[in-house]
């Protein structure tokens, strides 16, 4: 084996999660768009499919997470990463070499504000990390997110009494939609390339999404995939939030 191609293989199994990381969730944030499912099936791979709701819509999730201390299992506070995440995520669903049917994500896109997330992140995933400026401002009982590089801007609204689901939402409660809330246990990587699927589950505790009032967004990520009017189907926020992945799983399929 030559050296380029051992380091190649280094690098596979580097990103392939190869040990368990923790983090806290001081934060996040998931805005829910719903879109015909014909517009966005050909961005997933093959192995998967969407995981779709009334035969029709299929989700993208954008996710905003404060998160704190990322590190690998059993490491020490000062030794993790503080970032804010801007995720980008297809609702689907995997059936396992075993038959095992599972619900989870696969990652379009993945933005951080801190240049050491996007180089580590870089390394140890296959999320192709990108950085961007991330500004996030509070006047009175309303918040805004936004990124001038990226083109996105969120406002919401924290105001007593209930939260009406957004107005075209394709969900008749917020119970149905928090089916769709995320994140869903487990996270997929397909290599065309080796015909392999990774899989990476997530756990966390004392996950009670509530949800939260939408006042005005923008995203041109969607406009670069030449979305058709995305619905906003929900958003809900969880705070405080202990959280760690598990060691990547690779299925290989013949």
């Amino acid at each position: 084996m030559n050296l380029n191609s051992r380091n190649t293989k280094v690098l596979d199994y580097l990103k392939n999660h190869p040990f368990p990381v923790e983090a806290h969730f001081d934060r996040s944030l998931v805005l829910t768009f719903a879109i015909p499912k014909s517009q966005i099936e050909s961005l997933i791979p093959t192995r998967l499919t969407l995981d779709t709701f009334q035969s029709n819509w299929a989700f993208i999730a954008v996710a905003m997470v404060q998160t704190r201390a990322l590190r690998p299992k059993g490491f020490p506070n000062f030794l993790g990463n503080d970032f804010i995440l801007i995720g980008y995520r297809v609702f689907t669903r995997y059936q396992s070499v075993a038959n095992k049917k599972l619900r989870g994500l696969y990652i379009l896109k993945s933005e951080t504000d801190k240049k050491t997330m996007k180089f580590l992140g870089n390394i140890f995933t296959h999320y192709n990390y990108s950085t961007t400026d991330i500004h996030i401002s509070r006047q009175s009982h309303f918040e805004t997110i936004e990124s001038s590089r990226s083109k996105f801007s969120v406002k919401v609204e924290y105001a007593d009494g209930g939260v009406a689901l957004p107005r075209f939402s394709p969900f008749e409660s917020w119970k149905e939609a928090r089916r769709f809330a995320g994140p869903l246990p487990f996270t997929f990587t397909f290599d065309e390339t080796n015909k392999t699927v990774l899989i990476i589950e997530g756990v966390r505790s004392n996950w009670n999404p509530k949800p939260i009032q939408v006042i005005d967004y923008r995203f041109d990520f969607f406009n670069q995939l030449d979305l058709q009017t995305p619905i906003l189907a929900s958003a809900f926020e969880v705070r405080d939030i202990p959280y760690y992945w598990k060691k990547g799983k690779l299925e290989k399929w013949k």
